[in-house]
């Protein structure tokens, strides 16, 4: 087959072309009925792990715009939008279907007891912050020193659990929930996003794993279910 003759938009049966499209179309076969710069909202959404107002400040105004055709595109996926007004956040989530056995885009990540505890304290530093109208700011040495209250009296391999305690920062920082402060290579700000992925019930819980540890019931390298956060990765 010749390319050159099948790329051709003047023979016949060739490609459609934008303009056979519609006239709002963006590219060859466009069949999407959305704008621009909604759809780069949409992809901003799906690709995460979240669209935040600071950090996208041309996509936020787009996504409360156009909230309801987004949320209708989601709805299709079988997916729901969060979105908090006055923290300028908005994240996707898997819905609950029910008894209707549905696809997933998303999956839940597998948290080991360090990054519960590391989330915890991140959200206790979020609260902690709001509260004083500030931003949360943390460096990687407070998170070291903080987590090592919790190494296990006796425990011989320091160096093994500081090791966990990096890949748990590493974790936590892929997911954007610590974002980098620019100029800093070791400080991060808390991201607000985190105030909405635990519910108090959920807070609750991961409180309770202290608890837990304190009496020796959880191995520190047991992984749990991350009650709250879902990823595409």
């Amino acid at each position: 087959m010749n390319w050159s003759e099948e790329l051709n938009t003047d023979s016949p049966g060739a490609a459609t072309t934008i303009d056979e499209a519609g006239p709002d179309a963006l590219f060859i076969n466009d069949c999407g009925e959305l704008p621009l710069d909604t759809r780069r909202a949409l992809v901003q959404l799906l690709s995460g792990p979240s669209l935040d107002g600071r950090r996208h400040p041309k996509l936020w105004p787009i996504l409360i715009r156009d909230e309801a055709v987004i949320r209708r595109r989601l709805a299709d996926l079988f997916l729901d939008l969060v979105i908090d007004i006055d923290l300028q956040v908005a994240f996707i989530r898997q819905v609950d279907t029910g008894d209707i056995e549905a696809p997933r885009l998303l999956r839940r990540a597998q948290l080991t007891f360090i990054d519960s505890i590391l989330l915890l304290h991140l959200r206790h530093l979020l609260t902690q912050a709001e509260s004083h109208g500030e931003r949360a700011v943390v460096s990687t040495e407070e998170i070291v020193e903080f987590l090592h209250i919790y190494e296990r009296i006796g425990s011989t391999d320091q160096a093994g659990f500081t090791k966990r305690i990096y890949a748990s920062i590493e974790k936590i920082k892929k997911h954007s929930i610590l974002q980098k402060i620019r100029a800093s290579e070791n400080r991060f700000e808390v991201s607000p996003t985190l105030k909405l992925l635990f519910s108090a019930e959920e807070i609750q819980a991961l409180t309770r794993l202290y608890l837990d540890m304190a009496a020796g019931d959880i191995p520190m390298g047991e992984e749990t279910a991350e009650p709250g956060e879902e990823t595409d990765e």
